[in-house]
């Protein structure tokens, strides 16, 4: 049993959408597809994975460093104590060989979205969804229906608060009852009328949260958290850059409602600095820590052992990235949910066909590894990389 081979492509998800902080005019993903030589109804067993939006593909630093590791690596090295499956840890561990600690930037997404793919091939080597091997691997039952809430409320040229308001009451009609939507790319006084004509629709039961991008200085963080403590919102995100972890604690301090942070720390380090000096309460606020970003799964691991040494329960946490991945680690582990983009990102977001939101959740059918193969239009993509 072994890697042969692992192949990347650059995929554009290029659109005219803006956050407070970037646009997505240029934007792109990495597509990775690991080939093994196990066969699984007469076809070697592929693995596939691909990183979040928002960062943009990495396909230099795979070819350059992380996929020449796994494919030099000694045969053998890469699988189980038991020899009949792929190890993702050592894997993990191959990839990250000659890496100096600290400077969790692009890195983490490179070896995340090759994790991912690993992680795939393993539990499909497994013959079982990843969901549940995760949840048999770490003694837990696992829990195929996930809460999922609705990301949008981007701004782009033209977009007035009727159409926002229409983007919005689409999504509730489809299942969600959390919607998201951006803030900070325009005044307060704009921002508070948009939030206004959201909430003005929301039906009982439903929440509505508000994502900064990590746009605001304290001064304006504080401003922001003092107007929206009128609403009653499920959660103000990411206000101010994502270590500034003083800026975070001083804001508990004027907003005493749920916040959100953590898409943007790439490590199991970076995330424990948060914890330990970000002022997150651990009742009432999110962690939006995304696998595919940060390393992949072996890391997030990792930081769900931190966050349990701190008395955090793993279902404080709803990944950022609005993938397959996130939905099968909140399945298996028990995590909180996850993000998703219904009209976005396509087709590397949502979830596979006939699975539909239904009270804000959806039901992960029993498909192989993380079941892009129930996805058709993504798995048409992903198999003509492996062809």
């Amino acid at each position: 049993m072994r890697i042969v081979e692992i192949r990347e492509r650059t995929i554009p998800i290029a659109s005219s959408i803006a956050n407070a902080y970037i646009d997505f005019s240029k934007m792109t993903l990495s597509l990775v597809a690991v080939i093994t030589d196990v066969i699984r109804d007469g076809r070697p067993v592929v693995g596939y994975g691909f990183n979040s939006n928002g960062r943009y593909g990495q396909g230099a630093l795979m070819r350059e460093r992380f996929i020449p590791r796994v494919m030099a690596a000694e045969r053998g090295s890469l699988l189980n104590a038991a020899g009949d499956n792929l190890d993702p840890h050592r894997i993990w561990a191959t990839m990250f060989q000659n890496e100096k600690p600290g400077g969790h930037g692009e890195r983490s997404v490179a070896i995340g979205t090759i994790d991912m793919a690993v992680w795939d091939a393993t539990a499909k080597i497994a013959g079982k969804p990843l969901f549940a091997l995760l949840a048999e691997t770490h003694g837990r039952v696992a829990n195929p229906r996930v809460f999922v809430y609705a990301a949008g409320g981007y701004y782009y040229p033209g977009k007035d608060n009727r159409m926002l308001v229409d983007e919005m009451r689409s999504y509730l009609d489809r299942g969600y009852t959390v919607v998201k939507m951006k803030i900070g790319g325009v005044a307060l006084a704009e921002d508070l009328d948009r939030i206004e004509a959201v909430l003005a629709i929301l039906p009982a039961g439903c929440k509505l949260a508000v994502d900064a991008n990590g746009r605001f200085d304290a001064a304006t963080a504080i401003a922001y958290a003092r107007a929206l403590s009128a609403y009653d919102l499920f959660w103000y995100e990411e206000p101010g850059d994502p270590l500034d972890y003083e800026l975070q604690a001083e804001l508990a301090g004027y907003y005493a409602k749920p916040m959100a942070t953590g898409e943007n720390l790439f490590s199991m380090a970076d995330a424990r600095n948060l914890i330990r000096y970000g002022g997150m309460r651990k009742d009432i606020d999110w962690l939006q820590f995304d696998c595919a970003l940060s390393y992949g799964l072996v890391e997030y691991l990792r930081t769900l052992a931190m966050l349990d040494h701190y008395g955090w329960s793993a279902a404080r946490c709803i990944p950022h990235g609005g993938h397959q991945m996130s939905l099968a680690i909140a399945a298996g582990l028990g995590l909180g949910g996850n993000e998703s983009y219904p009209d976005l990102f396509q087709p590397f977001g949502g979830f596979p066909d006939g699975v539909r939101v239904e009270g804000g959740h959806v039901t992960l059918p029993p498909l192989p590894g993380i079941g892009f193969e129930g996805k058709s239009d993504l798995y048409k993509i992903m198999a003509e990389l492996s062809a």
